[in-house]
């Protein structure tokens, strides 16, 4: 693909060749793709999107609608769908290949030998191919993986409970079929939507705060309210109606609505929900949230909730179980519930703090809660009740979400869940990457010195960044001289280089450059996909240099001969480095010593 995409840009059959090849002694890109690792996927699928497009684009100029220009612009779509398919950051290339068809686009409906019929069908066209059909490609794709990956697995508890419970197993078994509509007296376990740092559910326990923190606050020594990340008996609350004693639910059920007020006990212990005006212990600019104890002091309950339905669809909705994302919002106070993610001290037993937030910042998932599991509560009695609360939930009714709902979910815990925010040994910033300042090991051989490291070619690493450079300055060049009237280049090498720049320079810079703005962990084989342009940009340059710059055949021959001195030295450091690419033989100490180049150079440097 690297040969066919030079070529189809309308560079000689020797650019093409050295593109391949320099492909073919990449280290990095060798090991990857020996490792079957997703940038070689994602490589293919960048490359193909482009090459696909370059291929119509051609045929566009002698065969507009024919079966080939068909194809080649319904496998742009596909590829594309198959790169963000591969990995989120296959859209950079996608968003680049959209640019260029839009300025073709434009230039063809400023084109006066076509009419507006045909105009309108190449518009028609271009829209179906690279926007309907990627979206219908990544569609199916899921659609098949949730209908084969129907089971519950060991890191459902990312997902919420209501994907958790569409699945075989698992969650699955305890909820489904569980009563729908939450009615006063449901017995009902709270998980927060949040997830962060790790799924939790509303908690509490007899301990109580302590009197005095260790930063000499006070608090209001009543039952501790916190989050807990496990199934726990201590998890169940009684949904209550205050104008009613009973903890149980009538005959029929009566159900609980947005905007109702509610109090919320404690199952095993029979406390209520409450919040007050005292600090919470890690966050003091909230509210402490507790389960009300009376110690006969001038600090009355304040137990009092109001449900919000953040996902309601009228005023009117029913809170349902799993479906609904619920807020608890304090009628004293306005404060809401919210799950700080601060871990308590020992005395917390290092649970998750939760807190009042009375200064509401608008939506966020740390402040909403929905029902996990929920039963129709029975006994009147504490006893009864607490043998209830140990006894599995019944299942009288079953549910199962839409495959938009469980897609949409799951795009957005894909983008947004990290598994981990510490810092990895071989993690590197984009700075790193274009100066090879770092690699990562891959193996070791347990017995021997033998080892793989991913580890770049440095010769066309850094001749793939000089090239981008001197592209970029000719080409500033080349439009201020035009500016001036001057036309250093025909109009065909004009536009051809130009295009060149625009898929492989602007696929080096999309690749690259958005990851100064991540905030994720990054390796150095983020930089693949980027690398893999730059080195077709190479070759161009080559080549324009000796057609263009290069004024005589002197020149000519004189630069011909710099470039096979610099191929040769791009094949003898790949030929170096192949035992750290294959790691197919072992490594004495004094050769693992002489491949550290950048060692040896700054010795080298040291020494004049």
């Amino acid at each position: 693909m690297a040969y066919q995409i030079v070529w189809e840009l309308g560079f000689s059959p020797c650019a093409a060749m050295g593109a391949a090849l320099l492909v073919l002694i990449e280290n990095a890109l060798v090991t990857q793709s020996r490792l079957m690792l997703l940038e070689s996927v994602l490589i293919f699928f960048d490359l193909l999107a482009v090459l696909s497009y370059l291929k119509f684009f051609n045929s566009q100029k002698y065969r507009p609608f024919s079966l080939s220009w068909w194809f080649w612009l319904t496998l742009t779509g596909v590829a594309c769908s198959c790169a963000v398919g591969v990995k989120y950051v296959g859209v950079f290339t996608y968003l680049l290949v959209l640019g260029v068809a839009a300025v073709h686009t434009w230039h063809l409906i400023g084109d006066q030998t076509l009419s507006n019929v045909c105009v309108l069908c190449h518009l028609l066209a271009r829209a179906v191919a690279l926007l309907l059909i990627p979206a219908a490609t990544y569609l199916l794709f899921f659609y098949v993986h949730l209908a084969l990956l129907c089971r519950s697995g060991p890191h459902d508890q990312i997902m919420s409970s209501a994907f958790q419970a569409s699945l075989e197993g698992g969650l699955a078994r305890i909820t489904q079929g569980q009563p729908l509509e939450v009615a006063y007296g449901s017995q009902v376990t709270l998980k927060n939507a949040f997830g962060k740092p790790v799924p939790c559910w509303l908690h509490s326990h007899q301990s109580t705060y302590p009197v005095i923190y260790e930063s000499g606050r006070g608090s209001s020594h009543q039952q501790q309210v916190t989050c807990y990340p496990f199934k726990d008996v201590n998890n169940w609350w009684i949904i209550k109606d205050p104008g009613r004693h009973q903890l149980v639910v009538n005959n029929p059920p009566r159900p609980v609505r947005h905007g109702d007020i509610v109090q919320l006990v404690h199952g095993m212990t029979t406390r209520f929900l409450n919040t007050h005006d005292v600090a919470a212990p890690l966050s003091p600019h909230s509210q402490e949230v507790s389960c009300y104890v009376d110690y006969n002091i001038s600090m009355p309950a304040q137990n009092l909730w109001r449900l919000d339905i953040v996902n309601r669809e009228s005023d009117a909705e029913v809170w349902k179980t799993i479906l609904s994302e619920v807020r608890f919002v304090h009628v004293n106070t306005s404060a809401i519930l919210k799950l700080s993610g601060a871990h308590l001290p020992d005395w917390g037993f290092r649970q998750l703090e939760v807190v009042g937030e009375k200064l509401s910042r608008g939506y966020h998932e740390s402040t909403v809660w929905n029902v996990e599991e929920h039963r129709y509560g029975k006994s009147q009695e504490q006893k009864e009740r607490e043998l209830e609360l140990h006894s599995p939930t019944e299942s009288d009714i079953s549910r199962n979400l839409s495959f938009m709902a469980r897609f949409s979910e799951l795009q957005w815990r894909m983008l947004t869940v990290r598994s981990d925010d510490s810092e990895h040994k071989y993690s590197s910033t984009p700075l790193d990457w274009v100066m090879l300042d770092t690699n990562i090991a891959y193996w070791l051989h347990p017995r021997t010195s033998a080892q793989i490291h991913l580890l770049g070619n440095v010769v066309i690493w850094a001749s793939a960044s000089l090239a981008t450079m001197v592209y970029a300055l000719l080409f500033l060049w080349y439009l201020l001289r035009r500016r001036r009237k001057v036309y250093d280049l025909p109009e065909d090498s004009w536009l051809r280089w130009v295009l060149a720049g625009a898929l492989c320079a602007g696929g080096w810079a999309v690749n690259y450059l958005p990851f100064f703005l991540m905030e994720k962990t990054l390796f150095l084989y983020h930089y693949l996909p980027a690398l893999t342009f730059q080195i077709l940009l190479l070759p161009v340059v080559f080549e324009h240099i000796s057609d263009h710059l290069c004024r005589s055949q002197l020149q000519r021959s004189l630069f011909g001969a710099l470039v096979v001195a610099w191929f040769a030295s791009a094949c003898h450091v790949s030929n170096t480095l192949r035992p750290l690419t294959y790691g197919d033989r072992s490594l004495s100490p004094s050769e693992l010593k002489a491949l550290r180049w950048k060692d040896s150079w700054d010795i080298l440097i040291r020494k004049h």
